[in-house]
């Protein structure tokens, strides 16, 4: 566990109930990613403007996801490509509160991301005729699909307490496929989730006087690179130099 969050202390709580205004299924998204060791300054910063989630009196929870892609992994692509109305297939278990979901998310060509989805028992190695029905119904057409790699990780959800904004750091990044893992737990990903972009976050405000800066990272994507030497990479090349030198540091 990342020491830092221990941080998250100093925070007022907010239950998962009072965060049903928030929930923002339908949103704009912008990432950042940052050396996970800026957070106990960064957190100091944010106290001022956000609550933190607590739920059974813990505020960092672990999640575990496991994705699903074509054989040739073409949602992959598609975003690497930078496809317009581009989807992400995961089964993903909230582990505190107990819940399990399949999700699907739309990246549309407005740059929201839809998110759609639905509650499962548990997470399963396949998706069954129920799954693939809903799957297809919010897709807009069938596609078959494989389990490829777990990701898990901890994260801290921040509400803002005056704007409609929900803003969630990921750490303790890792993942697996088979005989491939990996860990990343020297990042932090941020994502300040609001109804519309709007700069007048306090997130994105401090974040620039901390000198960190927007980056989008998927997790999926990421972790696919390590995993698979030969996929296609050369828009994410950039990504990877960056990555590569916040965990050499």
């Amino acid at each position: 566990m990342n020491k830092s969050v221990t941080h998250t202390n100093s925070f007022n709580p907010i239950s998962l109930s009072e965060m049903d205004g928030v929930k923002l299924m339908n949103r704009s998204d912008t990432k950042f990613t940052f050396r996970a060791d800026k957070l106990p300054s960064l957190f100091e910063n944010l106290i001022p403007f956000y609550n933190v989630l607590e739920i059974d009196g813990k505020r960092i929870h672990s999640y575990k996801s496991l994705y699903f892609d074509t054989n040739d992994r073409k949602f992959y692509k598609d975003h690497h490509n930078r496809r317009v109305n581009r989807h992400k297939i995961r089964f993903r278990e909230y582990e505190d509160s107990g819940l399990v979901f399949l999700e699907v998310k739309c990246k549309n060509n407005k740059g929201k991301t839809i998110k759609k989805r639905l509650k499962v028992d548990q997470i399963p190695t396949k998706l069954s005729s129920e799954h693939q029905s809903y799957v297809q119904k919010v897709m807009g057409y069938s596609l078959s699909v494989l389990p490829k790699q777990w990701i898990n990780f901890n994260r801290i959800t921040l509400v803002h307490k005056i704007l409609k904004e929900r803003l969630t750091i990921d750490v303790n990044l890792n993942y697996s496929e088979n005989e491939s893992s990996g860990d990343l737990s020297m990042i932090a990903i941020a994502e300040v989730k609001q109804e519309r972009m709007s700069r007048t976050s306090d997130f994105i405000r401090i974040a620039k006087e901390m000198k960190i800066y927007p980056m989008r990272l998927s997790k999926y994507c990421f972790t696919t690179m390590q995993i698979d030497d030969s996929i296609k990479r050369n828009r994410f090349k950039e990504k990877q130099i960056f990555i590569n030198k916040i965990i050499k540091k």
